[in-house]
């Protein structure tokens, strides 16, 4: 979803057809690009194993050792970077929404921080600065959302839909 957010946001308005044939093209491309990297993944430790018991070659077994000894690490690794990008993301898109409904406090506190930041490394690292610090304080912000959501909707929204629906919410 953010990924299609950020693909709207970013084509020039034209007329209803162009943008959902570009969003198609994003979606089918990132479809491809995520199944077939989790496929590459999960495969991964599998390669390794064979190169392991059939490589002709020390250098081949040495590889595929590596493989299967590195690919936890990796997972653990994709783990936490994959959960700070989603952070990142998810705090970005809510704080850009606020500022677009004319909330401005948090948007403007983060530009802030992130000129004082840019401006206070060299020019030719004032962009990385900058950037890093809009993400880093967006990422911030959508932990603080999350944790303040995490007990409204399993407190507050699952229970009224319970009451509702007769039925418990799935996953509790």
């Amino acid at each position: 979803a953010e990924i299609m957010t950020i693909a709207l946001a970013a084509i020039p308005p034209s007329n209803i057809w162009m943008e959902a044939a570009t969003l198609a093209t994003v979606a089918l491309g990132i479809t491809v690009a995520v199944y077939g990297s989790v496929a590459l993944l999960v495969k991964m430790d599998d390669l390794g194993l064979r190169m392991v018991e059939r490589g002709r070659l020390g250098v081949t077994r040495a590889l595929g050792n590596g493989l299967v000894k590195g690919m936890p690490w990796f997972m653990k690794a994709l783990t936490i970077v994959g959960t700070a990008a989603m952070l990142w993301v998810g705090g970005n898109i809510v704080v850009h929404g606020l500022h677009n409904l004319g909330w401005d406090p948090i948007y403007d506190f983060i530009h802030h921080w992130s000129e004082i930041v840019a401006h206070g490394v060299g020019e030719g690292l004032a962009g990385a600065a900058g950037w890093a610090t809009t993400a880093t304080l967006d990422g911030i912000f959508g932990l603080a959302w999350g944790i303040v959501l995490i007990p409204v909707a399993t407190r507050v929204i699952g229970p009224a839909i319970a009451a509702v629906t007769g039925k418990a919410a799935k996953g509790h």
